[in-house]
C-alpha cells in the first residue's frame, strides 16, 4: 500500500470507497501519418503501461471535451507540451501503435475549436520532429523546441500570443525533471490552466533520501522544502504527504485554484505512481476537471 495514499483520507461517493479499475487502453486507434518516425516505447524500449492511455491520455482528453465550449470562444487557442516525446506510443504486449498526448490532446478539440498552435518540446531532437510532424499531418500549426524543459519553457512562454487561452500538459519522467521555476514561468501566461503528472512514488521512494544536501534531487521541485519543521521532525511519518502539500501550497502561490480532484494513475500491477494535479484560475475548469477525474480516483482535503 502507498504511504502517500494512505495519509490522505478518502471522501466516500455514495457511502463507498471508491476502488481502482485496472487500466485497459480505451478510445479509436487512428493510423500513423508519420510510420518511419519515432515511438515512445518506455524506457525499457518494450513498450509503455497501458494506464499510459487508459488514464493519462484519457483524462487530458475527456477534460478538453468537456471544456470544448469554452475554448470555441477564444480565438488564440494554445496547448503547451514541454515533455511532448515522438507524439505516438506503443503499449507493452501490443503490435500496434497509439497517439501520443500532444496528438491525443490537438484530436479532442480538432471537429470543434482546434488549437490555432501547438507549442511542443523534448530533449532529443528526433522525437521532437516526430511529434511535430505527425501533428501538422492533421493540420496542427506547431511550433517545437528541443532541449531541457526548464530551459526550453522561456521560448515557449515567449511564442505564445498574447491573450491566448492556454492549457500545460506538464508530464516529467520523473520527479526531479518537475521544475518549479518551469511553472513559474508558465504561471506567466494569464490565462492558462496546468495538469501536472506529479510522481508519488519517486516521492515516496526517495523522500527521505532527498534530505540529504549532497543529493537534493526535489530542491528544484519545492525550493525551500528542506529548510521547513516537517522536514527536521525526527518523525519522518509523514514527510511525502508533507512535501506535496507545500509543493502545492507553491503552485497555488502563483495565483491559481487547485481540485481536490488529484487523478490516481496506477501502473500494470495496480501501484500509484501518479497523481494528476489540475490547477486553474477560476472555477468553472476546476469544476470540470472535478467531474472527469472523479472516478474512479479518491478525493482529497489538505485543509483537514
Amino acid at each position: 500500500m502507498v504511504k502517500l495514499g494512505t495519509d490522505i483520507q478518502p471522501r466516500n461517493y455514495q457511502g463507498r470507497t471508491l476502488s481502482m479499475r485496472k487500466a485497459n487502453p480505451a478510445g479509436p486507434i487512428y493510423p500513423d501519418p508519420c510510420p518511419n518516425m519515432p515511438v515512445e516505447r518506455g524506457p525499457s524500449d518494450a513498450g509503455v503501461g497501458a494506464w499510459v492511455p487508459a488514464r493519462k491520455h484519457k483524462l487530458i482528453h475527456d477534460y478538453l471535451t468537456a471544456s470544448r465550449h469554452a475554448w470555441s470562444k477564444w480565438p488564440s487557442r494554445v496547448f503547451i507540451d514541454p515533455f511532448a516525446g515522438p507524439g505516438r506510443i506503443q503499449v507493452k504486449g501490443e503490435s500496434l501503435t497509439r497517439e501520443g498526448g500532444a496528438v491525443v490532446a490537438w484530436r479532442a478539440l480538432a471537429e470543434s475549436a482546434p488549437f490555432t498552435r501547438m507549442i511542443v518540446g523534448d530533449l532529443n531532437p528526433d522525437r521532437v520532429a516526430a511529434c511535430e510532424q505527425r501533428l501538422e499531418a492533421l493540420g496542427a500549426m506547431v511550433t517545437s523546441f528541443v532541449g531541457p524543459a526548464e530551459e526550453t519553457i522561456d521560448q515557449m512562454v515567449a511564442s505564445t500570443p498574447k491573450g491566448s487561452l492556454c492549457m500545460a500538459y506538464v508530464d516529467p519522467y520523473n520527479l526531479s525533471l518537475l521544475s518549479f521555476s518551469m511553472l513559474q514561468k508558465l504561471a506567466a501566461l494569464k490565462k492558462v490552466d496546468l495538469a501536472i503528472n506529479f510522481s508519488t512514488m519517486d516521492l515516496q521512494r526517495n523522500a527521505d533520501l532527498e534530505l540529504d544536501a549532497t543529493r537534493a534531487r526535489f530542491d528544484e521541485v519545492a525550493p525551500g522544502w528542506r529548510s521547513q519543521q516537517f522536514a527536521k521532525s525526527a518523525s519522518k511519518k509523514n514527510l511525502s504527504l508533507d512535501f506535496f502539500r507545500y509543493w502545492y501550497e507553491l503552485v497555488k502561490g502563483l495565483d491559481f485554484k487547485f481540485s481536490k480532484e488529484l487523478a490516481l494513475v496506477s501502473n500494470d500491477q495496480g501501484n500509484e505512481i501518479y497523481r494528476i494535479a489540475f490547477f486553474a484560475r477560476h472555477d468553472f475548469p476546476i469544476g470540470l476537471w472535478d467531474d472527469v477525474a472523479k472516478e474512479p480516483n479518491r478525493s482529497f482535503d489538505f485543509d483537514r
